[in-house]
Formats: C-alpha cells, structure tokens, sequence
C-alpha cells in the first residue's frame, strides 16, 4: 500500500489533490481512498490530506502518520508545522519552492529521504497568473506523478476532467503536464 500525505494552507487545493489522486487511481483499476483532515475551516490555515492506493481493498481508515510520499503544496508551511516527521524512512518528499532539492535538504536537515523541489509556484503563475494563494496543487500532482510512478500523467489529466471543465479543465492539465516535464528534465541532468 502506498500511503501520502498532502500539506498545504486552505485554499490551495490539498483536499482535492487527495481526491483526484483516488480518482486517479481508480480509473486504472486500483483501490484508493482520500480523506482530509484541517482545524478551523478558513482560507490559509494549515490543511493535510491523505491518501492511500493499493492493489487489493484498503481495511485501513485511520489518518495517515508515516507516510510514503509526503507532498508539500506551501513551502510556509514547513515554518509552523514539519511535514517531514510524517514521511517514513526511504520515503520521499516533493516539496513546492525555488531551489535545489540538494540545497533544501541541508536547510531542513533531511538526509534519510529522497527530496524533491519544483517551482509549483511560477507554474501556477504562468498558467493562472499571479493570485493571493497560488494554485500549486495540481503542478505537485504532475511531479508527483513523474517522481512516484504510482499514477501515471494520464491518470492524472483523467481526473482533472473529473473535478473540472472546460477552461478549467485545459489549464489544470497543462499544468500537470508542464511540472511532469519539468520533474523530467531535473532528473535527465
């Protein structure tokens, strides 16, 4: 069983990342599960979200404490909580910011988890322009997909048709489709 973790501040989108990766992975005959889980309900307090996938039926319905794959949708969030006590040894992290993943590790002190950093931030303002809260969730979904493997891109745009339409829907999936080729090219180097 796979098991993520999705931080992020109300408004981003961390909720529905979790919903679509279940969507995701049940289109391609999997067993998943979403679930949330957030104090007070207000736009910009911390929110995490949780997923499960596997092959066979998930008995499991408690949250999610150590995670395979923890997704960072706010790098402000690491200032007042730390995600990276809920990733399990080996797992990883895709983290949203502006350096090197090399360059984040040393900052946060992680040397037992791969880590990976994308710019969720400028994506997000290339394709929907600059806002309040950025909409990073569906760039770190692209990542995610790339760095996992767990669900593939096509997974990935088939559930954004799920969640959204029209203009909507096409820039969600150049979104996950331009942060995929981003998580693409870093690896290539």
């Amino acid at each position: 069983m796979i098991e993520i973790r999705i931080h992020g501040r109300g408004g981003q989108g961390a909720v529905t990342s979790a919903e679509m990766l279940a969507l995701a992975a049940i289109g391609t005959g999997k067993y998943a599960q979403a679930f949330p889980s957030f104090g007070p309900e207000r736009r910009g307090a911390p929110v995490t979200a949780y997923a499960r996938i596997d092959q066979n039926r998930i008995a499991d319905r408690g949250l999610i404490f150590k995670a395979d794959y923890v997704i960072v949708l706010d790098p402000n969030v690491l200032k007042t909580t730390n995600p990276l006590n809920s990733i399990k040894e080996g797992g990883c992290v895709i983290l949203n910011a502006d350096r090197l993943a090399e360059d984040a590790r040393r900052k946060l002190g992680e040397e037992t988890i791969r880590f990976y950093c994308i710019n969720a931030t400028a994506i997000s303002e290339q394709v929907y322009g600059q806002k309040a809260i950025p909409i990073t969730n569906i760039a770190m979904l692209g990542a995610f997909s790339y760095v996992s493997q767990v669900v593939q891109m096509e997974s990935i745009l088939y559930s954004v048709d799920g969640f959204f339409s029209g203009e909507r829907a096409e820039a969600a999936k150049t979104t996950a489709r331009i942060a995929y080729d981003v998580m693409a090219g870093e690896k290539s180097q």
